[in-house]
């Protein structure tokens, strides 16, 4: 059986969903991959959406959605993609905090780099 792994964040609408979309993609035969947040938006951040798109060839919008915690599997590695502000609480502690900032708003560039930085910490699993 594969470790489960969740990426969580609190929106579940953009690094968290990047991470759940590059682990599928990078290492989905050696690992389950989820992401959830500790609330939820009507959808995925489209930047992300374009950008793996056009990166990875990856559509979000047709394989993931904007879940919260108790909607994934109990994961056997829980890692936070970075609390700049609040960090969720979901009743246990993190495995790993990888402390990425939020690109929402930013150009293509901050959306790339932590696309990259999620791919390379993913790689290093």
């Amino acid at each position: 059986m594969k470790q489960k792994i969740a990426f969580l964040c609190v929106h579940n609408s953009c690094r968290s969903q990047m991470a759940e979309a590059l682990g599928k993609h990078l290492r989905g035969d050696e690992f389950a991959f989820y992401s959830a947040g500790t609330e939820t938006k009507p959808r995925i951040n489209p930047d992300a959406v374009r950008l793996m798109k056009r990166e990875y060839g990856i559509d979000m919008e047709e394989t993931q959605f904007s879940k919260t915690f108790d909607q994934i599997p109990q994961p056997d590695i829980l890692i936070s993609m970075g609390c700049e502000v609040a960090c969720p609480c979901v009743g246990r502690d993190f495995d790993d905090n990888w402390g990425l900032p939020d690109p929402t708003g930013q150009p293509d560039e901050a959306f790339l780099s932590v696309m990259s930085a999620i791919r390379e910490k993913i790689l290093e699993l």
